[in-house]
């Protein structure tokens, strides 16, 4: 009997997958624990609808993403730190800050995580620092360090 996953199982396959199962193991464990339902045409024609969907929408985020990559690598943000004699920063700034400082200065809100820095920023200047919108994007914002008043 043929059988559409609806979660995955450890010795069957993943959610969504079609697979053939004896008529016994279906009736007594994948149906009745609703792991599974039959692969019957109007259950085939609801999945492939639902992977079309999800296919669409995961395009749309993938198109947003890089759309939002575009506009963050034209744009850039103006972070102060503390600096004492002779140009030493006193502590640096962090993903967290940064991620402060592009949602009030842009209105980009972006989660801290995502923002990757190589190494800390500890000095005045400028600075690019890559940051995940989507697996596949990944933008490049400058950031300004300016002396803190």
């Amino acid at each position: 009997m043929k059988v559409i996953l609806l979660q995955d199982v450890k010795s069957l396959g993943k959610k969504d997958d079609i697979v053939d199962v004896s008529d016994g193991y279906a009736r007594n464990f994948v149906l009745p624990k609703k792991v599974g339902i039959e692969a019957t045409p109007k259950n085939l024609n609801e999945l492939k609808l639902k992977k079309a969907h999800e296919d669409k929408v995961a395009a749309e985020r993938l198109a947003e993403a890089q759309a939002l990559a575009a506009t963050m690598e034209e744009q850039q943000i103006t972070v102060s730190i503390k600096v004492g004699e002779g140009g030493r920063t006193f502590g640096s700034i962090s993903s967290k800050e940064i991620a402060e400082a592009m949602k009030k200065q842009l209105g980009h809100d972006i989660d801290k995580k995502k923002i990757v820095l190589k190494e800390q920023i500890k000095s005045v200047g400028t600075h690019v620092v890559d940051i995940k919108l989507h697996t596949k994007v990944t933008a490049h914002m400058t950031v300004k360090v300016t002396e803190e008043a």
